[in-house]
């Protein structure tokens, strides 16, 4: 490896964690700003795309709206793996552990625990790596009423 490459690949796994961070702080403004401008990201549950969100608007539109009912959101990003295409384009696949909490109309506490692969494409404009396609698979999940 260069030192180009490490320093893309780090790069890379900071969009990634921030992506979560910017989750769990509900700050979605600045989180689809990791997008490029055009990036799309599908949500697919049992293996098939069950919607799919294109630009930056629709992906805030979206992501804001989803989480309004929690009261706590918390992402554990894992590994992460990369390989480059060219300079500007990469694929990746990074795992999270994604935990939910909303109280019910009950006034219980909802505890909802996700695994999730996300299957990436990235690319490189103006020096600075964006998510241009994301494939969110939630691959299972746990729920708790307490």
């Amino acid at each position: 490896m260069n030192t180009q490459e490490i320093a893309d690949r780090l790069a890379l796994k900071e969009v990634v964690d921030l992506f979560s961070n910017y989750s769990d702080t509900k700050e979605n403004d600045k989180q689809v700003q990791l997008f490029t401008p055009n990036g799309k990201v599908n949500i697919i549950n049992d293996g098939k795309v069950t919607f799919t969100l294109n630009g930056r608007q629709e992906i805030l539109n979206a992501f804001s709206s989803s989480m309004e009912d929690y009261v706590a959101v918390f992402h554990m990003s894992g590994q992460q793996t990369v390989s480059f295409n060219d300079h500007t384009h990469a694929d990746g696949v990074a795992y999270n552990y994604v935990t939910l909490v909303k109280v019910n109309d009950q006034g219980q506490t909802v505890t909802t625990n996700e695994g999730v692969r996300y299957q990436d494409k990235y690319e490189k404009i103006d020096g600075r790596w964006y998510i241009a396609e994301r494939n969110s698979n939630f691959i299972w999940h746990t729920e708790e009423v307490h």
